[in-house]
């Protein structure tokens, strides 16, 4: 049926283009990437100009409310542009949308959208769009069913890096977070397809390969693969040609010695690790329902550095936590010291609907800047002193961009995850080089090209 449909309005797709907006995390970019595909299947080509669009789209964080509310001022901003050509097709997908509350926003306040889906539906999307076309009214399809384990065809943001789903959902049900709510209960996809795929993409000249999941390292708890993530991420590290692996996010309480052992034990799983510790406090990681102490959490983050030396170490943190005090706040900032961390992304608690957390007493937003700019305070020095520590070496790095602000200068990461610049040929992009460090800030370091 998709094809004769497809056949249908093979003239109408034609010279149309696409546009995307993303709001959010890794695994809403790969499913912007997912879209994309669909989009140029159909005959789309890319515009970066959302006003020559005829396909205007919002892939939908629901994390933080500043994503939530920036959506609503930038859908708002297109009525303009579909009141003078009402052809154009405005859409909006993703974990907003899978929560009734703000779909409802959408739907009752946003005429202006045509078609609205959730993360569960994108292999859907072609459907929608001829449904649209069909009838010139308004598509809403919502799905709360499992995901197909299917082989995934996305277009890739660039053609050396990837990203691979290994799971969907979220079991944790965490009292401040939305996830489990946006995108369902923990799916787990089989193995052997996620080997496939990564196969694929290393024929395709894939360099580096990021394993996408809420949380990784739960991964075939429930499902009867006989593989944990520490034996998937063994198998991917042996596919021949596979020069870097990634993968996010960690959950503290399901880091074993097992995972830090396949880490150590191959050169191409990169020397980074994000863990979210969220709070130093044991009695506001209680009320977050994160399932693990403070003492656990360090206990795991020095065996990281004990077995894997020069290992980064990156986190979330939440300053602002409902009860959380002045003593609890002292409590993060002292654990911040003892792990030493890379990088962090830190935030203000927000509260979200349908959490538990969003039922609890919220703390004065002074005292939340206060404690916010105080952790700030705390966390740069140390970036900037382990930022230092590169000055002088040579090391290896993935260039992947153009510096924004000097074309003569590209951009990339090291295997852990250090943001590089460096002046070097254009050409070089998707290469790794090796780059002598000179000077660094506190976010990124940069250095001169060694000659290969």
């Amino acid at each position: 049926m998709q094809n004769l449909q497809k056949e249908k309005y093979k003239d109408y797709f034609e010279g149309k283009k696409y546009n995307i907006t993303t709001f959010g995390c890794q695994m809403n970019e790969h499913d912007s990437e997912r879209i994309s595909y669909i989009l140029e299947d159909l005959g789309y080509t890319y515009t970066s100009n959302r006003e020559d669009a005829d396909f205007i789209l919002f892939n939908t964080c629901l994390v933080r409310e500043n994503a939530e509310l920036k959506l609503y001022g930038q859908v708002s901003s297109l009525k303009k542009l579909k009141k003078e050509n009402p052809e154009k097709i405005i859409a909006v997908s993703g974990c907003m949308m899978q929560t009734t509350t703000a779909r409802g926003v959408i739907i009752d306040k946003h005429p202006e959208v045509d078609i609205i889906f959730g993360t569960k539906n994108i292999n859907s999307l072609a459907d929608l769009i001829f449904r649209y076309l069909e009838t010139n009214e308004r598509v809403i399809d919502i799905s709360t069913d499992d995901v197909k384990d299917d082989f995934e065809k996305y277009n890739a943001t660039n053609d050396f890096q990837a990203y691979v789903n290994i799971m969907r959902g979220c079991d944790n049900y965490c009292t401040y977070c939305i996830v489990p709510e946006s995108r369902g209960r923990e799916e787990s996809r089989r193995p052997y397809t996620i080997i496939e795929e990564v196969e694929y993409l290393v024929d395709q000249g894939f360099k580096e390969i990021t394993l996408l999941g809420q949380n990784v390292n739960s991964y075939g708890n429930k499902a009867n693969y006989d593989f944990t993530f520490p034996e998937l991420l063994a198998r991917v590290a042996k596919i021949p040609g596979v020069e870097r692996i990634r993968f996010t996010s960690s959950h503290p309480k399901d880091l074993s010695d097992e995972l830090i052992d396949v880490i150590r034990d191959n050169d191409n799983v990169c020397n980074y690790f994000h863990l979210p510790m969220q709070s130093g406090s044991n009695s506001v990681l209680k009320k977050m329902n994160r399932h693990y102490t403070i003492e656990k959490y360090l206990e795991r983050a020095n065996k990281l550095k004990e077995e894997i030396p020069g290992i980064a170490l990156s986190t979330d943190i939440i300053v602002g936590f409902p009860t959380e005090t002045e003593e609890d706040f002292q409590k993060t900032l002292q654990a911040c010291r003892k792990v030493g961390f890379d990088s962090a992304f830190t935030f203000k608690y927000s509260p979200r609907p349908k959490t538990v957390a969003a039922t609890y007493p919220i703390i004065d937003d002074k005292i939340v800047q206060d404690r916010f700019q105080r952790l700030l305070d705390e966390l740069y020095p140390t970036f900037n002193e382990k930022n230092k520590e590169y000055i002088g070496r040579i090391i290896d790095v993935l260039l992947e961009s153009e510096s924004k602000n000097d074309s003569s200068v590209l951009t990339g990461r090291t295997d852990t995850f250090k943001l590089v610049h460096v002046k070097a040929p254009k050409e070089l992009i998707g290469e790794i080089v090796k780059v002598k460090i000179t000077d660094n800030t506190s976010f990124t370091i940069s250095g001169d090209l060694v000659n290969q």
